[in-house]
């Protein structure tokens, strides 16, 4: 299991999330992969309410026997405005379809800034990656509350946004809508950060082939997530015809363990606050990437080819543009669906029966 791996070449993260469906799949993927040591999990209101989404944590630690990992609750509301609780995508549990188990851990008696705060104090600087799968509060919150560790995170690859579509509007993508100020604070910040976004995680589908792929591990985990797919591709059908239910959040943590799940490209990120129709909204500086593998002195970019490489650095330039900084973010651009699915079984074989229905 992860904690249980000591090998150099696997990446420390911190787990932020909002179970959820696809959050709950992150964690067993988190839990089950070698080439992740989980440090802790945080949780924050997002697909449901603070309370909710918390016990539907230490419920999936049960779940996945999940142990020797922090678990601890933070931000129950978004920095500003109301929460937006997409009940129509999670149910009324934040978890709804398979019966869940009793909690499999304790919480810590800290709020979970204060534990993603202590971790990252304890670990090597540059060792630990935060992967936030659900509304940004705390991570903007760590950033505010502690910036002199902010140097310290090796990284933030997180699932939100994209770079051409939204889901909830026109423009935004939920965990960035669910807190666009906490959000900016996040993207604004002085660390690396990865995007995984719609434009990528709606390659990744949990269609009927692939559910077999996962049924036939035959553990009781795999069981599990079969049945969880079942509501979350049911709400997918009937709220927007998707013919099974994107992977959101594995993704994310997919594209840590193994950076060759995700194709990446350099390219500035700012998020929308204040637009009336666009707020929540991921601005993805894209325009100087078109198709610069196929540029020569007589034969332009292909616009077609937005996003495929990135220009400035295949060109030796470090800053992009008018920024004057080398550029903080990447953001995801194709995903090798084969490679995601492979990590994702092998993660379940790993992980086992753990027995939580006895």
């Amino acid at each position: 299991m992860s904690t249980n791996t000591t090998s150099t070449s696997t990446t420390k993260i911190i787990l932020d999330c909002d179970p959820g469906h696809d959050d709950a799949i992150a964690m067993l993927l988190a839990w089950g992969n070698p080439n992740i040591e989980l440090l802790g999990v945080t949780t924050v209101a997002g697909n449901q309410t603070l309370e909710k989404v918390t016990k539907n944590a230490q419920a999936l630690a049960r779940v996945g026997n999940i142990t020797g990992v922090p678990f601890a609750a933070g931000a129950n509301r978004p920095l500003v405005g109301p929460q937006l609780i997409p009940d129509e995508i999670h149910g009324e549990s934040g978890l709804d379809g398979p019966e869940l188990p009793p909690a499999g851990v304790q919480l810590e008696n800290k709020h979970a800034v204060d534990l993603i705060a202590e971790i990252i104090e304890r670990e090597e600087p540059g060792t630990v990656t935060i992967v936030p799968t659900g509304a940004l509060t705390n991570i903007g919150l760590f950033a505010r509350r502690y910036p002199e560790l902010i140097g310290k995170v090796r990284s933030v690859t997180l699932m939100g946004g994209g770079h051409h579509t939204g889901n909830m509007t026109p423009s935004a993508e939920f965990n960035i809508l669910a807190d666009p100020e906490a959000a900016a604070i996040v993207f604004d910040a002085e660390w690396p950060l990865t995007m995984v976004g719609l434009d990528v995680t709606h390659k990744v589908l949990a269609v009927p082939e692939r559910m077999e792929q996962l049924k036939a591990v035959g553990t009781d985990v795999a069981q599990f997530i079969a049945e969880l797919v079942e509501f979350f591709g049911g709400a997918y059908m009937k709220e927007r015809r998707y013919p099974g239910p994107p992977m959101h959040d594995p993704l994310a943590v997919a594209a840590v363990a193994d950076p060759a799940v995700l194709k990446t490209v350099a390219a500035p990120i700012v998020v929308e606050t204040k637009g009336e129709h666009t707020r929540g909204m991921t601005v993805v500086d894209l325009r100087r990437t078109w198709g610069a593998q196929d540029q020569t002195d007589t034969t332009p970019g292909d616009p077609s080819a937005l996003c495929l490489t990135d220009d400035y650095s295949s060109a030796g330039m470090d800053t992009y543009g008018e920024h004057v900084e080398p550029v903080r973010h990447r953001v995801g651009v194709d995903v090798d669906v084969d490679r995601f699915w492979a990590l994702l079984v092998d993660a379940l074989e790993r992980i086992g029966d753990t027995g939580f229905r006895s």
